[in-house]
């Protein structure tokens, strides 16, 4: 299932990172975006669920009239993260799928899948 997962400011300040139901007018699934400084004079994102502390998990749902500012680019690291996090499942990149070839052992065959089911 495609999601349209839209990063947005809040009239508030907060941005937030959800997904967009445009016919409904509202984010779903809203999880807050926060900048904090790093001794390095740099800054790191953290992304938490939008009711966090008292909420742990990203659920819930924000009104389009709530919303100030629809941001037009959103890195595509962040997009993951955000779907890592509400469905709590891991998205590898091309990057990290190179080592599946080592997984299944030293000497084994690994394109023919029919010699697992014969016997």
């Amino acid at each position: 299932m495609s999601y349209d997962i839209q990063l947005v400011k809040l009239v508030n300040g907060d941005m937030v990172l959800g997904k967009w139901n445009a016919q409904e007018n509202k984010i779903t699934d809203p999880a807050i975006l926060q900048m904090l400084p790093t001794q390095q004079g740099g800054v790191q994102m953290l992304l938490l669920p939008f009711g966090y502390p008292i909420d742990n998990e990203v659920s819930g749902e924000i009104e389009g009239r709530h919303i100030m500012y629809f941001y037009k680019k959103i890195p595509e690291e962040l997009k993951s993260k955000y779907m890592e996090a509400s469905s709590n499942l891991t998205i590898s990149g091309a990057g990290e799928l190179r080592n599946l070839g080592n997984m299944a052992g030293a000497g084994q065959n690994r394109s023919d899948l029919g010699s697992l089911f014969k016997k």
